[in-house]
């Protein structure tokens, strides 16, 4: 179905910026940007091995629809692990229905280090009071729902946040490197009054431990995206160098050309078995998967950025026009080593590991 309907809209998507609000919608309204929803709750109750092989193919089609699912799909996931049984019976169809979400993290002020949370979510009576202010949130120029973290009185908590909500503003960022038509906005959130069950129950904790919920979701779901990109990549590049001559001989032939070749191959296939091994680990409910999936993320993602390097290469000026899949994936992937825990935050969650597993 994605095949189809990307076909070749993918570059177009690019350029404006923007992807169909209707097409979004209809995806959504099949369960497929959160394919990993419950069925009890109107989704596809795929695994977490299936819906990676599905994000990997929208990945390697347009890496800002792709963003949209990790999106859509993290705040499914968010509601399941933070919300209590009736906040998720109202909220999760509303995603599996046509509705879109957004999850907001990232201030000006804590990024990587999201104990700097300012924005406060204040209990008054039966309602709460949210004030602050979000910035890269994906997703949220088309969103319908924002999950948003923030302080409470005794740690950290999410709310849900409907953008018609008097004082809410979002202000789409017009000119993002790469997944230029994934909705990127910045988000202000004034004196923005709700009744007091959109708080969802999993509050008070600290932030580190309520981001990291929603941020395992993430992981993985850009991980797998990744996969795609490199799939991508290596597919276009080996078909440039079959079908095109230099010297008398095809590209591929020239041993220089042919090295990029196997380490295109060599990153899809290696990102391709972290992500394997992290989404059986989470369809085992193993604790281990949460390191795994920072396992995955890093490998996925930094590959994917050397890899769509390697593809503008072997493909050059013929790959080096605006639009073109790798000249979008070379910008795509660059951007997936920042989001959901940048390549340098991945690698000290690695070596904490390492270290504590040294026995």
């Amino acid at each position: 179905m994605f095949t189809d309907l990307v076909g070749d809209r993918a570059a177009e998507w690019d350029r404006t910026g923007r992807i169909p609000l209707d097409t979004l919608r209809g995806l959504g309204a099949k369960g497929l940007l959160c394919a990993q929803a419950p069925a009890a709750h109107g989704g596809l109750a795929f695994s977490s091995r299936r819906n990676g092989e599905l994000t990997a193919h929208v990945g390697a089609l347009c890496s800002s629809l792709r963003s949209v699912m990790t999106s859509q799909g993290m705040a499914a996931w968010t509601l399941r692990r933070l919300a209590g049984p009736g906040q998720q019976a109202a909220l999760v169809p509303r995603l599996t229905g046509g509705e879109l979400a957004a999850v907001a993290f990232s201030e000006a002020g804590a990024g990587s280090d999201l104990s700097a949370l300012r924005t406060r979510i204040t209990r008054d009576g039966d309602e709460v009071v949210v004030d602050g202010a979000k910035v890269w949130t994906t997703n949220a120029a088309y969103a319908d729902l924002l999950v948003v973290f923030g302080r409470t009185e005794d740690g950290a908590g999410a709310v849900v946040v409907p953008v018609s909500a008097p004082g809410v503003r979002i202000e789409r960022i017009e000119d993002p490197l790469g997944c230029r038509a994934a909705g990127h906005a910045d988000i202000r959130l004034d004196g923005v009054r709700l009744p007091a069950d959109a708080l969802l129950q999993g509050v008070d904790r600290t932030p580190a431990l309520l981001v990291t919920t929603a941020l395992a979701y993430g992981r993985m779901s850009v991980a797998w995206g990744c996969t795609g990109i490199l799939r991508g990549c290596l597919t276009a590049a080996a078909r440039h160098a079959k079908a095109r001559e230099q010297f008398g001989v095809r590209l591929a032939d020239h041993q220089l050309v042919a090295r990029h070749l196997a380490g295109l191959l060599v990153a899809e296939q290696s990102a391709r078995r972290a992500c394997e091994h992290a989404s059986d680990l989470w369809d085992e409910g193993s604790p281990d998967m949460v390191t795994a999936a920072v396992l995955a993320k890093h490998v996925a993602a930094t590959g994917a950025a050397r890899g769509a390097a390697r593809a503008v290469q072997v493909l050059a000026s013929a790959g080096s026009r605006d639009g073109h899949t790798v000249a979008r994936a070379l910008r795509d992937a660059k951007l997936m080593e920042i989001i959901e825990g940048s390549s340098e935050i991945c690698e000290l969650m690695l070596a904490q590991h390492a270290l504590a597993t040294a026995g």
